[in-house]
């Protein structure tokens, strides 16, 4: 194979990330050819003396991006992606020429290294900082799943079915609401699962909980008030900003949303979260959830928005109904979509409306096409009808409950300076900080470690700061991670927050 010419950038870019940029951008040139093999990321963090998870990030982001193909027990290959060839583009205006410094040569290294001059060494070294910021090696996002146990073959093969001679008719338009057999199959489900009570045409069918939240703006009048707990769901507060008249915050307690507070705001419209609050973990007793049905039923054209955020997984006593299921006077509006439970990248969610609202959104949406494909409605209500979305949400809780086991027992050094809350359901859990320190010196000592952590304050809308969340409090997500990468995590948390804190 011809030499290659790898130059480091002394702009800040992490050398990870200039691996990667490099690679990829052979690649994209033609100069690394389908199928030809890449040094192992041992030999490649030798000669570049580099970590070997710094390698090892940069090949990950590659296989994930298509770039290379990694082959058990033989290593990383180039990937097919002649087409992408054509992307490069010219340099940026102003940017001169850079220092060659080093070759990727793999007849020099007998197949498999990277060579480096000492020139190169010696500008690596400089970039080299100890005082820059590590690359992220755990991410705690309170956001991720685990994808490692999605069944892709059984995926694959309900995709096949869909996609028969006899599905001809899936390619022509449909109902702009949804395929109405796939909504008599989450209307089974709900009800089963949730205790919800509704019709299928009650049921609106889109692609996620945003798209389906900028629907109800042809329902409600533009002069409502909305009403929102603090902190919560941002984009859900972005997005009635938009529309809505005007759009409050409502102070909360251990039970949730404050009904008293609620009804002085003047709103018509409340969003909560009852059976697992986001951000806070929060779940809303039966006391609170009657006192806040009792709030809409007083007045004809309130409505409470339930997102029924995270209830399929709780490790806490029994599962919670949802305000739906209790509400006899027909005022909430149920949303719900499919990304936890099995992808984000399906994009289904679904909206029941209450009777009252169904012919209003009749008469004002029905110009709108349902945004999501009728293939896609067609492979999730085989998903569902065949027992293997049951069989999948069983396994996903397990893996989850004994990733929260590790989680919780892993804490347990960290008690005597943080308070937990919020661990009885969903992929993540609060730590409040009662030494002293600020969410900043939470969050960056945790990045000096290579941890990435979530302040509470990302969640908090409007100008005023609730005084409930002014300890600073960190979210730890734990979906996304293996158990080893938790204990690992924890170990970092516990060098950033603890051990240097003794110092």
């Amino acid at each position: 194979m011809q030499d290659l010419v790898i130059e480091w950038k002394e702009d800040g870019t992490h050398l990870y990330e200039q691996i990667y940029q490099y690679i990829r951008d052979e690649i994209r040139r033609g100069k690394l050819l389908c199928q030809e093999k890449l040094p192992s990321t041992r030999s490649l963090a030798e000669y570049l003396q580099v970590s070997r998870s710094t390698v090892e990030l940069a090949y990950d982001q590659l296989v994930a991006e298509g770039y290379l193909e990694a082959v058990p027990y033989k290593g990383y290959f180039v990937a097919r992606v002649e087409e992408l060839y054509q992307m490069e583009t010219a340099p940026d205006a102003g940017i001169t020429s850079r220092e060659q410094v080093g070759s990727f040569s793999r007849a020099d290294a007998g197949g498999d290294c990277l060579f480096l001059s000492e020139a190169a060494c010696a500008s690596k070294a400089a970039l080299d900082d100890s005082s820059a910021v590590p690359p992220v090696q755990i991410d705690f996002s309170p956001n991720a799943i685990d994808m490692r146990n999605f069944p892709f073959d059984l995926w694959r093969k309900v995709n096949r079915n869909v996609l028969n001679l006899n599905n001809r008719d899936l390619f022509l338009p449909g109902d702009p609401m949804g395929d109405l057999s796939l909504r008599r199959t989450i209307s089974r489900y709900l009800h089963a699962s949730r205790g919800v009570s509704c019709r299928p045409e009650q049921i609106v069918v889109g692609a996620g909980n945003d798209y389906l939240l900028m629907l109800l703006r042809y329902v409600f009048e533009e002069t409502i008030t909305a009403a929102f707990e603090n902190p919560t769901y941002p984009r859900a507060w972005k997005i009635f900003q938009l529309f809505a008249g005007e759009v409050v915050t409502v102070s909360s307690d251990a039970s949730g949303i404050c009904i008293e507070e609620l009804e002085k705001s003047g709103a018509q419209v409340v969003y909560v979260m009852p059976s697992h609050q986001y951000p806070t973990g929060r779940m809303m007793p039966i006391g609170r959830r009657t006192e806040l049905l009792n709030w809409a039923a007083r007045e004809k054209e309130r409505y409470i928005i339930e997102d029924d955020y995270d209830s399929e997984f709780r490790y806490r006593g029994k599962p919670v109904p949802s305000l739906q299921a209790s509400d006899a006077a027909g005022k909430v509006i149920y949303m719900g979509t499919f990304s936890k439970s099995i992808a984000p990248a399906i994009r289904v969610g679904y909206m029941v409306l209450p009777e009252a609202l169904l012919e209003r959104y009749r008469q004002k949406c029905a110009c709108f096409s349902c945004t999501v494909s009728r293939v896609d409605q067609a492979v999730l209500e085989q998903f569902l009808d065949s027992g293997a979305f049951e069989r999948h949400l069983n396994r996903m809780r397990k893996s989850y409950s004994r990733k929260h086991e590790a989680l919780l027992d892993g804490l347990k050094p960290f008690l005597g300076q943080f308070d937990l809350s919020g661990e009885n359901a969903g992929l993540h859990l609060l730590l409040t900080d009662r030494v002293g320190r600020s969410e900043k010196e939470l969050v960056d000592a945790a990045r000096r470690q290579g941890v990435k952590v979530y302040g509470l304050s990302s969640a908090l809308v409007g100008t005023a700061v609730p005084e409930a969340v002014c300890h600073a409090t960190v979210l730890i997500g734990f979906g996304g991670l293996t158990e080893d990468e938790i204990r690992d995590g924890l170990e970092r948390l516990a060098a950033a927050w603890l051990i240097e804190k003794r110092l």
